[in-house]
């Protein structure tokens, strides 16, 4: 038996757990639900109702992105860095992502505009999309500022933390919410953010989110593009 991951394609902490898995090479059975539905299924393993949960190959359920991502980090190679101060940033930045970055940008355009057509909850709040339109700059801008100075986000080596902003970046893009080709005075703003994502778009273990799609919601045009 391998590993069984139930997921669904629009979460970002789901994304994060298939680019671990596969950036690590496990292989992984994919179930996609519908939590939002409260499936008898997803109960059944997760009283919580919420994806993404891993099974073991050895039956073990294991409930939550950051439990994922600790549990596969125990069981591999470590992605959070060598040294005490590497690692704490690391962590740092994920937290940044899947609290802040989550709560201030993605709820408001991938919550808006995929989540709430897939849940057929009504039409999309405008005053939430503006919110997360303005508030997506001052964290592009913080990107930015990281990676003038580093080569990836939490230093100089791939890490969790490149994984996570790139599980939120690639739902946003998906949509065509990040705006790559800002500029002020003819000076694009967020060069060095556009190249380290697309080197990450490059890596084997993003092909298969490019290949995501969602019902009634077409990608960005340059959504699975490598060079854009």
């Amino acid at each position: 038996m391998t590993f069984v991951l139930y997921h669904h394609p629009a979460c970002p902490f789901c994304r994060k757990v298939r680019l671990v898995l596969a950036e690590k090479n496990i292989p992984f059975e994919s179930v996609i639900v519908e939590p939002w539905k409260r499936p008898a299924e997803l109960r059944a393993i997760n009283p919580a109702c919420e994806v993404p949960v891993l099974e073991t190959p050895e039956r073990h359920l294991i409930c939550g992105h950051r439990t994922i991502c600790e549990y596969i980090n125990e069981i591999s190679t470590s992605l959070y860095g060598n040294y005490p101060e590497v690692r704490a940033e690391t962590r740092r930045l994920c937290e940044w992502f899947d609290d802040k970055f989550y709560a201030e940008v993605t709820v408001y355009l991938a919550g808006e505009k995929i989540m709430r057509r897939l849940c057929r909850d009504g039409s999309p709040n405008s005053e939430n999309i503006r919110a997360g339109k303005t508030n997506i700059l001052t964290h592009l801008n913080y990107v930015e500022w990281l990676l003038k100075r580093r080569n990836r986000l939490a230093g100089e080596t791939f890490s969790m933390a490149d994984i996570t902003a790139a599980a939120h970046f690639s739902v946003l893009d998906y949509i065509n919410e990040i705006p790559w080709d800002k500029e002020k005075d003819g000076v694009p703003l967020y060069e060095e953010t556009k190249k380290w994502y697309m080197r990450i778009k490059s890596h084997p273990s993003f092909e298969p989110l490019l290949a995501d799609r969602f019902t009634g919601i077409m990608p960005a045009p340059h959504y699975a593009d490598l060079d854009f």
